[in-house]
């Protein structure tokens, strides 16, 4: 039902200088695997067949990354290593296909948005945000689908943010909730703790009707210069129905140092081949 995946990943990624100068902060890895991988393998679990990145001319890398390796694979064949071909080149990727677009300004999610128009067509299509890392049984972006084949609506994840943090989200003004399935009423970009509407943030999935194109097209840029996604869902409310699906499972902000770091060591901790060893140096730390 959900072919088409966008992954805006033009950002500068400052708050990760300098490694970020010479290498995307989407390509850092979380254990052995690239943030960003983590997001396309989530996309393609749902059967999304093409993956679109919102990309700038600097991140390279992350289309060498997903493009086959053919030299590699040839020499882990001929080291006898063919356990690692898979890791190095997924067959999941094989059928997928993979489209870069250049956003030469960073002006906003909703401005990278807007730059998948023309491959998305009319289609319904997902959002993601790299940055965010999720872990349940059932993934943040099926759990979304679970909700758009039943309203063919557009569906956006949520999750409850403390007050300290809320200034850093999109956050909505809920009406009617039926167990973690919410009509949304409004929706507010980094309101102040004593304006926000709510506690309920959106985290970075979305499910989408391409009618959002149209209020993306409409929507001003905001004081910093930038067109807001949230901006363009306030619009669609007016017209549409769009619900939001409280997220059930981990969710790890992989676009701060800390959320970052916390997602490595509770991978690591996780990792069988690792964990123990883990679990010693941590105990040497502290």
């Amino acid at each position: 039902m959900i072919k088409k995946a966008v992954l805006p990943v033009a950002g500068f990624g400052t708050r990760f200088l300098p490694a970020s100068k010479a290498i995307p902060k989407e390509m850092l890895p979380i254990i052995d695997k690239p943030l960003v991988q983590y997001a396309v393998e989530e996309a393609i679990n749902i059967g999304v067949e093409e993956i679109i990145f919102i990309t700038s001319p600097e991140k390279f890398s992350i289309k060498k990354h997903f493009d086959t390796n053919h030299g590699f694979e040839s020499r882990l064949k001929n080291s006898k290593k063919l356990e690692m071909i898979d890791r190095l080149n997924p067959k999941i990727f094989k059928e997928i296909k993979f489209h870069y677009i250049l956003q030469e300004e960073q002006n906003g999610l909703g401005h990278a948005v807007l730059h998948a128009e023309k491959v998305v067509g009319k289609d319904p299509f997902a959002v993601l945000l790299p940055d965010d890392l999720f872990f349940s049984k059932k993934s943040c972006l099926s759990q979304l689908l679970d909700i758009y084949k039943k309203t063919e609506s557009s569906v956006i994840a949520v999750n409850k943010i403390d007050k300290e943090n809320i200034h850093k989200y999109g956050v909505i003004k809920p009406g009617e909730i039926k167990e973690k399935l919410i009509k949304i009423e409004d929706i507010v970009e980094k309101p102040s703790y004593e304006e926000a509407p709510s506690d309920i943030a959106v985290c970075g999935r979305y499910i989408f009707n391409a009618s959002i194109f149209k209020f993306l097209k409409s929507t001003n840029f905001d004081k910093s210069g930038e067109i807001q996604l949230t901006d363009a869902i306030k619009k669609l409310l007016q017209e549409e129905r769009v619900y939001a699906s409280i997220y059930d499972g981990e969710k790890f902000d992989c676009g701060s140092k800390k959320g970052f770091v916390h997602a490595t060591i509770a991978l690591a901790l996780r990792n069988e081949s690792i964990s123990e060893d883990i679990k010693k140096i941590i105990k040497e730390i502290v």
